[in-house]
């Protein structure tokens, strides 16, 4: 007999998450990165996912989930933003349970059907321990084989009545956010964030503040600021990120106005990979990339926050002297 997860409340209720965007859009961080309900909570209410975490969540998102909309319960479809590992991560567990469709841009399918990698992170950009540690993130290929279908060009879903899927390239490819018109809230992936991912303190602090995209995985700039121009002019309401916490109101107004104003001085890097050319991709992958800069100096400074971090945690305290 298959064992009920322990729910945290009665069905149909949140805990008012600072990942929440709306009554019927709640977030849920696994550890570092933001995965959406969209529905109106209650037993048996319809419902999407958006994006899949990191590995080793399946059975948190599941939780959330069976708060949300009851036990037993199961999306009518999961949305990917984009296919990096960290949004894809628990993906496979969860169409282990749930026989669901997965819908990603034309343009992330080759990259999620074992046809290509990604174009590989760039930890010479600097910034901190997220961007120096990033040369150890896995690009795949993935492949989730026929379980993941192309979103069709008009950007509709049957799934999400209300929403429109945009195409927000930059970051990734095939990179989409999500827009519902009638309350203008806004789901945009990696296409900007509330934290600055490339700092690892600021993503453990979760500190609040507008940010282009992850700066060591976004393979073309040019892109990437006309998506944000795209979102700006939707005028949202409240967004939920990939990173970070869920922002609406005269915080989100000001964040996004300053962003779109200075986005090359506050988002792009001063030199790295893809700062003055950008990966070229198609519907089969990788067709072209700028050669490689050299990121020796930044692999030492990477591999050696990472000897600190595992000395600090396996350090004996001076207690266990006692």
């Amino acid at each position: 007999m298959e064992s009920q997860v322990e729910l945290d409340g009665p069905v149909g209720t949140s805990a008012g998450s600072p990942y929440d965007l709306t009554h019927d859009v709640a977030g849920l961080k696994t550890l570092m990165v933001n995965v959406y309900f969209i529905g109106e909570p209650g037993q048996g209410n319809p419902w999407v996912l958006v994006d899949a975490g990191l590995p080793g969540y399946t059975g948190q998102i599941k939780k959330k989930a069976e708060r949300l909309f009851g036990v037993g319960t199961q999306p009518e479809a999961i949305v990917l933003t984009h296919g990096h590992f960290d949004h894809t991560g628990s993906l496979k567990s969860l169409l282990k349970i749930w026989n669901v469709p997965v819908y990603a841009h034309k343009l992330e399918l080759p990259y999620l059907t074992g046809k290509s990698s990604y174009p590989p992170p760039d930890p010479a950009i600097g910034g901190g321990f997220m961007s120096y540690s990033s040369f150890i993130f896995p690009i795949g290929p993935d492949d989730f084989g026929d379980r993941v279908s192309a979103i069709p060009d008009n950007g509709l879903l049957p799934e999400l009545p209300g929403w429109r899927v945009i195409h927000t390239p930059g970051h990734a490819p095939g990179h989409v956010s999500l827009f519902r018109d009638s309350d203008r809230t806004l789901i945009v992936g990696d296409a900007f964030v509330t934290t600055n991912q490339n700092s690892a303190v600021a993503v453990a602090q979760q500190k609040k503040e507008i940010h282009g995209p992850p700066a060591y995985f976004t393979c073309d700039w040019e892109a990437a600021r006309q998506s944000v121009q795209k979102l700006v002019a939707l005028n949202p309401r409240a967004v939920g990120t990939g990173h970070g916490v869920a922002v609406s109101g005269l915080d989100l107004e000001l964040g996004l106005s300053r962003l779109s104003h200075n986005f090359d001085e506050l988002s792009i890097p001063s030199e790295g990979r893809y700062v003055r050319q950008a990966a070229v991709t198609d519907e089969s992958g990788i067709r072209d990339m700028p050669a490689p800069t050299s990121y020796t100096v930044a692999k030492a400074i990477g591999w050696g926050m990472l000897a600190g971090i595992l000395l600090v945690a396996l350090w004996p305290s001076e207690s266990s002297d006692d």
